[in-house]
């Protein structure tokens, strides 16, 4: 009996050890994230350059990087400043001025074999409705699109892919990043109600196991 319930408790410590590890690192994804300026900072876009309409003196920037979502998205690290990228630009009736920051990423995000180019920003003219992808395509042909109108390249880079999943093991082939943070479940401050019932078991078998070890020790004819 005494045997069979230290198996018993062996197993459920390591059923815990399993639950109590910490999730495998997320995959990420490789791609061009859309942003917006906000008061003087980066903000992600809330819907894509091909719907985009931004005002005359609006900023849009654009950073290649891999993340897991729009929660862990790196930024162009250029700040959006209308004034220093646009004020020489002087406004026509009919057109309207839209800065953007095109920031290509770091070597660790660049895909095999590619080097990211030099990051800029440029001043598009456009007409008064255009979107941000059309402000885009004015000053940095040539872009590159996928069926479902993920924008994959800016300026021919990257050459190949597009939005596609990398683990730690390298790239695969599933695309499209999320468009939006994942909502939090919760906080990480204390282990899981499973956790806590589990451990309460295996000191209950124990207990149980001590008590029988003394029962079968004390027990018999006086």
């Amino acid at each position: 009996m005494r045997t069979r319930l230290l198996a018993l408790v062996l197993a459920l410590g390591t059923a815990l050890t399993v639950l109590g590890a910490g999730p495998a690192q997320a995959a990420g994804y490789r791609y061009w994230s859309f942003w917006e300026s906000s008061g003087g900072t980066w903000a992600y876009a809330t819907e894509g350059p091909a719907t985009a309409k931004p005002a005359d003196g609006s900023v849009s920037g654009f950073r290649f990087s891999v993340s897991e979502d729009s929660g862990d998205s790196a930024q162009p690290r250029t700040a959006p400043d209308f004034e220093a990228i646009c004020g020489a630009a002087r406004p026509k009736p009919g057109e309207k001025r839209i800065a953007l920051v095109i920031d290509s990423g770091t070597r660790a995000d660049a895909p095999s074999g590619e080097t990211p180019p030099a990051s800029r920003v440029a001043c598009a003219r456009v007409r008064q409705d255009a979107t941000t992808a059309e402000a885009l395509a004015e000053v940095a042909k040539p872009l590159r699109y996928n069926s479902q109108a993920l924008l994959c390249a800016i300026s021919s880079y990257p050459k190949t892919g597009c939005g596609e999943q990398v683990a730690a093991g390298g790239p695969t082939s599933k695309p499209n990043p999320p468009a939006a943070p994942k909502a939090d479940a919760g906080g990480d401050s204390g282990p899981s109600i499973g956790i806590v019932a589990g451990l309460a078991a295996i000191l209950a078998l124990g207990a149980a196991a001590v008590w029988q070890s003394r029962r079968r020790r004390y027990s018999g004819p006086r």
